[in-house]
């Protein structure tokens, strides 16, 4: 569990809790679901004693439910919000050289199923993370692993060693609602790093359906690729659910002390808060976008296989109209008649011959004038 102390210009960092509350700055109180489930109850004790405030069950249990989704909830005493987040199971594409090319193989889905995905949607594993606003103190409870977390860890670890001149450009968070913001933007934006790649990876999903010279056959990839946006969809509502009743509560905070303060203090919260929403809007329509572009591409994809399909329709049935006719003229000479006209003339095989010549050519020029036998304009590529 990590503890920190911060004030206005310092940060320190301590091995064991409080016994009194601090009377200037804020606690951040950072602790996984490891040690919080060893000893649930031990653990609110020294929150409680650290900060006057006691947790409650449900929220505890919420707290270290890794299939609980985003959600906000409130008391007299604090406010949670629990977030789901990337986990670090995926790969961090962060770093534009790890952006799938297409040449990358399939990852199989996190559950263990033996379908698969491509690298980009398995990126998609999430794992709740829990903040618990308290007056005087932020607590974190999550996973044994998460980037955000460590990154902000060691920024204050790196001021509190070198002192505010190291970093007089990063100012330190004023509040628990400061940091706790702070840290859901980072998370967000780990979100709004997976569009590029879900972009190039329905791009060749794109070009591969409507390629006509390679069938399609990655139709349960394609379904899974679906599944996995509407979840990206969900999460995504989840989560702006859950921040817009953040919102609520911080515009229906009390205030107390200097009203003018308070007032500046809270709108800088609220711009905050509307970024992060407006961070979530954008990966959400993303996933929108995607989801309907995957649909149209399926689309055009079967009319195109429609459009292929009269093609070699119509030429078949040109072929047919065309031999229709000669079958009739051996069919007529094929009957056993003792008389027939040009049946024994010397030059009635040669005539019969001519005029079959001249019945395909007619109907091969009838058809060029009716456009039958057009050319359509990707095959003169």
């Amino acid at each position: 569990m990590d503890i920190f102390l911060i004030g206005a210009t310092q940060v320190t960092q301590t091995n064991d809790l409080p016994g009194t509350v601090p009377a200037e700055g804020f606690l951040w109180i950072d602790a996984t679901h490891e040690e919080v489930t060893a000893d649930p109850e031990g653990w609110r004790d020294l929150i409680a004693c650290a900060t006057g405030t006691h947790i409650y069950d449900p929220h505890l249990k919420d707290a270290v439910n890794p299939l609980h989704p985003s959600y906000f909830d409130s008391t007299q005493d604090y406010g949670m919000v629990v977030f789901r987040k990337l986990s670090l199971h995926g790969t961090d594409y962060s770093d534009s050289a790890a952006i799938p090319t297409g040449d990358e193989p399939l990852s199989p889905t996190p559950n263990g199923s033996k379908r698969a995905v491509p690298a980009a949607l398995s990126n998609l594993t999430t794992q709740p993370i829990t903040f618990f606003i308290l007056e005087n103190a932020l607590v974190t409870v999550h996973e044994h692993q998460s980037r955000t977390i460590n990154a902000t860890r060691n920024r204050l670890l790196d001021y509190a060693s070198k002192g505010n001149k190291a970093l007089h450009n990063n100012r330190l968070p004023a509040s628990p609602e400061d940091l706790m913001l702070r840290l859901l933007n980072a998370m967000v934006d780990k979100y709004l790093e997976l569009r590029q790649p879900l972009t190039n990876q329905l791009d060749r999903w794109q070009r591969a359906l409507l390629d006509p010279g390679r069938p399609f056959k990655d139709w349960l990839t394609l379904l899974d690729a679906r599944i996995e946006l509407r979840k990206l969809e969900s999460l995504c509502e989840e989560q702006h659910d859950a921040i817009q009743e953040l919102r609520d509560y911080f515009v229906d905070m009390d205030d107390d002390g200097d009203g003018a303060t308070i007032s500046r203090t809270r709108d800088l919260l609220l711009v905050r808060v509307n970024d992060i929403m407006e961070h979530i809007n954008r990966v959400l329509n993303h996933a929108r976008r995607l989801e309907s572009s995957i649909e149209s591409a399926v689309q055009i994809h079967f009319s195109a296989v429609a459009h292929r399909t009269n093609e070699v329709m119509r030429t078949l049935t040109v072929i047919t109209a065309l031999f229709m006719p000669l079958t009739l003229i051996t069919g007529i000479f094929g009957m056993n008649f003792a008389v027939m006209p040009l049946l024994q003339n010397k030059t009635g095989f040669w005539l019969t011959m001519l005029s079959m010549v001249l019945i395909v050519v007619g109907m091969l020029a009838f058809f060029r004038r009716r456009r039958y036998l057009e050319t359509p304009p990707s095959e003169r590529r």
